[in-house]
């Protein structure tokens, strides 16, 4: 008997072992296209010509216009202060914009960079901003607040952002 309950217990402890693998990287993947779909379909819909940031040659899936140019140059590194103001809304599945979540009115924050979300770090340095400048990024989920929900702003998981930014400042 004690000899069929170790059996019955190694057994068990065998198929415990066996667990599923998840490859992050293929959700990550996956959830790219189906944001970048979203874009894109939005983008054409309502001809806008954005282009996509790159990084060291890999398409971020993050879409950026110039609505403005500032003036001079902008050296941008994780650590360089930015003053900013903006209006953000989340882009529906339904192919439409929010109702706007979140925007500064009069009252300009200063940021660090580096701990921004990552759609802001490539936005706005890959870009070249400068002071003045403003852009409207179009930010995949997982460049912005991935697959966890921000209660405080109304948005659900993988939600793709639109961000229409003016840089006020630039400190390094």
């Amino acid at each position: 008997m004690n000899r069929l309950l170790l059996i019955v217990l190694l057994f068990a402890a065998g198929l415990s072992s066996c667990t599923k693998t998840v490859d992050v990287q293929a959700q990550i993947n996956t959830q790219l296209a189906k944001d970048d779909q979203l874009i894109t379909t939005y983008l054409k819909n309502n001809n806008i010509t954005a282009s996509v940031i790159d990084s060291a040659g890999v398409s971020t899936g993050i879409y950026y216009k110039i609505d403005t140019t500032g003036t001079g140059t902008g050296l941008f590194t994780s650590s360089t202060q930015v003053t900013v103001g903006w209006i953000a809304w989340q882009l529906q599945q339904s192919g439409t914009l929010s109702s706007v979540i979140q925007q500064t009115n009069t009252f300009h924050p200063t940021f660090i960079l580096g701990e921004t979300i990552r759609g802001w770090q490539f936005g706005l340095a890959d870009t070249k901003m400068s002071v003045g400048g403003i852009i409207t990024l179009y930010v995949p989920s997982h460049y912005a607040y991935g697959p966890f929900p921000q209660t405080t702003l109304g948005l659900p998981a993988n939600a793709v952002l639109v961000f229409h930014i003016t840089l006020y400042n630039i400190t390094n």
